[in-house]
């Protein structure tokens, strides 16, 4: 069967793409480098062909903050093991730093409290402060400093303090699970915790005190405690020194902190690839693994995707709803070095109505706004329009990332929202902390489609045996190193675990785990993970495929499929959440086979459909298929604590 064509729902205007960072870009490298592209494609295929030339250009062309240049600026093109900028020293605090003055950089929301603003020049302040605090505390280059914290700016400035001193981050959002929270820093040994003392989420009041203590009573390295209040005004000086007694107590609030303050930050000045981010595999499987990412290619792998793919300028305000166990709170945080303002919002995004965000949006006049599938389709079903409650003309891109965004939603999204922006599903992960595809303001937006692969990034589509398919279904691949790339894994001294991860399946090759097509168009389509790939009858099909299709229904709210071992084959087993207390009766059951049958393929069509009152899903959100699949086919699930509802687990047991 012929594949439709699709057409373009937004086309960029010339003036679009002439005003654009990316037409910017290209003048450059036409000035510095006597290179000229016509299209994205030619200087896509130039940048993966070229490699140390193109991150070259984006290190020259960031303005990137160092005091040692490099001396190469790659080794080998090998993977892994290529090392990128070497001799070169920066500081990741001090890029995110650079703008000191006058201009908002920070505007935080939260559910129950009233907005906060900060300049550059207090938020500046307010970092130099905490940074002599842990100075005083002892903390110094390669030490862990932890956060248990939510998405406010005292999650932002103990961040930069830690790094300014080259000290390494690693956060969990205070919704996970004690166990959870052990399971991650447990390992990697901190020597300060910032915690939330109390938050709100959905008009409930959540104090943290009693799950901080227990954690910080199991991880014995923890030598300090800073506890933030659930609400306090940020300012330095604020308590007495005499508060401040070193050998009194572990604990301390966030505020005596700041009263150890400096008016100027001594950046520790580090090679290209000092760690700075410890992150998280969701852990689903067995103990997460802890993913240390370098300074250097986090700094310019973000700028590259802020200023040349979301087009991203410092008059912009971008959000992204996100939690500090999230990688999209480290990559939302990186804005600060484009010199944008970065909203921030701590709650339940549609609590106390499902209008929050959307009046924050009009009334910020915020013009990036990053959220995920899920939410939009929560609108969709509620037949809500946003563009006919409120004024969204600041709006100008909708980032979306956690799952594949679908057709019907792209299509709902300039009908009901604003038929000139730029609407970018983008695609990556925690293991990159950043994305192999995502958006571009000079190229039209296809429904269903991710518009390119990023820049530096040499994405293709293998088969099985690992040759390279074009506009077919193959295993999500990158074949050139890139900066962004985990230095190494944390207790991984062979490097065996990270070898494992993504050079198994193709040697050399990095293996991302997700079932991709690559359009003639240069578009993507991504069909969900292949490590929870469905193969019934040997014909591997992707969860997204079916999550798309039975998710458009009116009767769903949520979904999950998994496939059973059965008589040597595997058939699939699809879960339902229903709305309003519908029943699935057989005329529902025909109805969602019927629409998979007639929208997909009879592979795709269930041999069996249950109902189920609530979908297991990890702690940023996405469902959790293994754990599923494993209680159906009689295997231990383990780590449960990894999941932000992991009582949900028990109603699958009576299905294996």
């Amino acid at each position: 069967m012929k594949e439709k064509i699709e057409k373009p729902l937004w086309i960029p205007s010339e003036a679009q793409i002439k005003k654009s960072n990316l037409s910017k870009f290209k003048k450059f490298l036409k000035k510095e480098y006597n290179l000229s592209f016509s299209t994205y494609s030619e200087l896509h295929n130039w940048s993966v062909t070229e490699i140390e030339t193109f991150w070259e250009s984006i290190w020259k062309y960031s303005g990137l903050i160092h005091s040692n240049p490099y001396l190469k600026v790659l080794d080998k093109r090998i993977m892994p093991g290529a090392k990128w900028f070497e001799g070169s020293k920066l500081n990741f605090a001090e890029n995110l730093l650079r703008y000191r003055d006058d201009k908002i950089a920070i505007i935080s929301s939260r559910e129950d409290k009233t907005d906060v603003q900060l300049s550059y020049k207090e938020f500046y302040n307010l970092v130099s402060a905490c940074s002599s605090g842990l100075k005083e505390l002892g903390v110094k280059k390669g030490d862990r400093v932890a956060g248990f914290v939510t998405n406010i700016p005292e999650a932002i400035i103990a961040m930069l303090a830690a790094t300014s001193i080259g000290a390494v981050w690693t956060s969990c959002s205070p919704d996970f699970g004690i166990q959870g929270v052990l399971d991650r820093f447990g390992q990697v040994e901190p020597k300060v915790l910032f915690a939330i003392e109390e938050y709100q989420y959905n008009g409930k009041h959540i104090n943290c005190r009693e799950k901080v203590e227990k954690i910080v009573s199991q991880i014995a390295d923890i030598q300090r405690v800073i506890l933030i209040p659930h609400y306090q005004e940020l300012a330095q000086n604020s308590i007495s020194k005499n508060i401040f007694n070193l050998s009194n107590s572990k604990y301390l609030y966030f505020n005596e902190l700041l009263d150890f303050n400096s008016n100027i930050i001594s950046f520790e000045q580090l090679p290209f690839n000092h760690p700075v981010y410890i992150m998280y595999s969701s852990g689903t499987t067995g103990l997460p693994k802890c993913m240390v990412h370098g300074a250097g290619g986090t700094l310019l792998q973000h700028f590259k995707e802020h200023a040349l793919h979301t087009d991203l300028k410092r008059n912009d305000i971008i959000t992204y709803y996100t939690t500090c166990g999230w990688m999209m709170w480290n990559w939302l945080v990186s804005s600060l070095q484009v010199g944008a303002t970065v909203f921030l919002y701590d709650g339940n995004p549609v609590y106390p109505d499902n209008d929050v965000l959307w009046k924050k949006n009009e009334k910020n006049r915020i013009s990036v706004f990053g959220t995920s599938p899920k939410y939009l389709s929560f609108f969709i079903k509620k037949n809500y329009s946003p563009k006919d409650k409120f004024d969204l003309s600041s709006l100008r891109a909708i980032l979306s990332t956690g799952s594949p965004l679908p057709k019907d939603t792209f299509n709902w999204v300039y009908k009901n929202i604003k038929s000139d922006l730029q609407l970018s599903s983008i695609s990556g992960g925690t293991d990159i902390v950043s994305c192999f595809m995502l958006g571009n303001p000079t190229l039209p937006v296809y429904p269903g489609e991710i518009q390119c692969a990023g820049l530096g990034m040499s994405v293709k589509a293998f088969s099985e045996k690992g040759q390279s398919v074009f506009n077919e279904k193959g295993e999500l691949v990158c074949t050139e190193p890139f900066p962004s790339m985990p230095i190494y894994f944390w207790d991984d001294k062979d490097g065996k675990k990270y070898q494992k991860a993504y050079f198994e399946k193709f040697t050399g090759v990095w293996s991302h785990g997700d079932y991709i097509k690559i359009k003639p168009n240069g578009g993507i389509i991504v069909y969900g993970r292949s490590d929870s790939t469905l193969n019934p009858g040997g014909v591997r099909i992707g969860t997204a495929e079916i999550y798309r299709i039975v998710e458009e229904l009116d009767e769903v709210a949520d979904s999950i499929v998994v496939g059973k071992k059965f008589n040597g084959d595997e058939k699939i087993i699809l879960f339902v959440v229903l709305k309003q207390r519908l029943k699935l009766n057989k005329a529902l059951i025909d109805k969602i086979k019927m629409d998979l049958k007639k929208k997909a393929t009879p592979r795709h069509v269930p041999s069996e459909i249950y109902k189920v009152k609530e979908i297991p899903r990890t702690i940023s959100g996405k469902k959790v298929e293994i754990a599923v699949s494993k209680i159906l086919n009689g295997e231990n699930v383990e780590n449960k604590d990894a999941l932000a509802n992991p009582n949900s687990l028990a109603e699958f047991y009576q299905f294996n």
